[in-house]
C-alpha cells in the first residue's frame, strides 16, 4: 500500500498514489538537487542521488564577488588572481576596512580618525588614560594652579599640594605633611577626606638614619618593607618618606574607599578620575579652599 504524504488516503501502486499526489498537491516536503530539477521525499534519497551524479553545488564563497567554489584552493586562487581578498583592517572610528595595516594607517592620519588622538597635537596614545593624562598636561593646560602662599604656578593640584608638604614654599616653611594634615582636618568636620585617627602617631614626626647595619651583603635594605636600594643615602630617602607614615586621607567617594598617606597621593587619584566620583577640572578649583579657606571642606 501507498500512503498520501498530506491526506489519509491509500493507494495500491506507486503510479496511483503520486498521480493523486501530483493532481491535489499533496506533496509532503520535498528535498531538491542541488543541481538539477530532481526533488525527492527524504533528505538520504536526495544525497544519495547528488553523490551518484556529482550534482552538489560549490559551497565557498568569493569573499567579494559571490562566486562559489567547490574548495577553500579553488576559492583562494580566484581570490588571489582577482584580487578579490576582503579588507580586513578596520580604521579605529569609521566603518572603511582597509586591505592592509599600511592604508588603514593612512586614512586615520588624513581624516585624524585615530581613536585616541589628540588633534592640536596630531599625537595618537595607546589608550584613553594615556590621552586624558595628556590632555591634562601642561602642555594643554599651562600652569593655572597657584600655590595660595608664594604664587608658584603649578599645573595640577597634586603639584600644589606636594609643594606644600615638603616644606619647598618659601612663604610657608612651617608647612608640611603634618602641620597641613592638623590643618585640613580641623576645617573638615564631616571627614569628607581625612580620616578620624583613635591617635596621632608621634613616630610620623620622626627623622629615620639608617647605618651600616642596613647592608645586607649586596644593597641596602629597608627592615620595613625589605626593598633594596643601591646606596645608603637613597634607604634614608626612602625611610624619611611616607611610604611607610599612617594613612590620612580617604577618597571622599563612599564607594571607592581609597586610603592615602599625603593630600597630594588624594587629589593625584581624583585627578584620574579613576573612581568618576569628580571632575579633573573641580580639584584644581579646590586647592585654595583646602589650604586657606574657612569653610568646611567639601567634594
Amino acid at each position: 500500500m501507498y500512503d498520501c504524504e498530506t491526506c489519509p488516503r491509500y493507494f495500491n501502486s506507486w503510479y496511483a498514489c503520486r498521480q493523486h499526489m501530483n493532481d491535489t498537491g499533496h506533496w509532503g516536503i520535498r528535498y531538491e538537487c542541488e543541481m538539477c530539477d530532481d526533488d525527492f521525499s527524504t533528505q538520504w534519497e536526495a544525497q544519495e542521488h547528488m553523490d551518484a551524479y556529482g550534482h552538489h553545488a560549490p559551497k565557498i564563497p568569493c569573499e567579494s564577488c559571490g562566486k562559489r567554489f567547490y574548495n577553500q584552493r579553488s576559492a583562494d586562487q580566484h581570490m588571489d588572481a582577482m584580487d578579490h581578498w576582503a579588507p580586513t583592517w578596520p580604521c579605529e572610528t569609521c566603518t572603511e576596512m582597509f586591505h592592509t595595516k599600511e592604508a588603514a594607517e593612512q586614512h586615520m592620519r588624513a581624516k585624524s580618525h585615530y581613536k585616541n588622538y589628540c588633534h592640536p597635537c596630531k599625537r595618537r596614545f595607546e589608550n584613553a588614560n594615556n590621552l586624558k593624562m595628556h590632555l591634562n598636561s601642561k602642555i594643554h593646560r599651562g600652569k593655572d594652579v597657584l600655590c595660595p602662599f608664594c604664587n608658584t604656578a603649578f599645573t595640577t593640584a597634586t603639584g600644589a599640594a606636594h609643594h606644600l608638604e615638603t616644606g619647598s614654599c618659601k612663604n610657608a616653611s612651617g608647612l608640611n605633611r603634618e602641620t597641613i594634615y592638623k590643618f585640613v582636618h580641623s576645617r573638615d568636620t564631616q571627614g569628607v577626606i581625612t580620616r578620624k585617627l583613635l591617635e596621632w602617631n608621634e613616630d610620623d614626626n620622626v627623622q629615620y638614619k639608617a647605618n651600616s647595619r642596613a647592608y645586607n651583603g649586596a644593597s641596602w635594605e629597608c627592615y620595613l618593607c625589605h626593598r633594596k636600594f643601591n646606596s645608603l643615602t637613597a634607604l634614608n630617602q626612602h625611610l624619611n618618606s611616607p611610604v611607610h607614615k599612617q594613612k590620612l586621607y580617604h577618597c571622599p567617594n563612599a564607594k571607592c574607599g581609597k586610603q592615602f598617606v599625603t593630600i597630594a597621593a588624594l587629589f593625584n587619584h581624583l585627578e584620574s578620575e579613576s573612581c568618576a566620583f569628580v571632575r579633573f577640572e573641580k580639584v584644581q578649583r579646590q586647592v585654595q579652599d583646602v589650604f586657606r579657606g574657612q569653610r568646611a571642606i567639601a567634594f
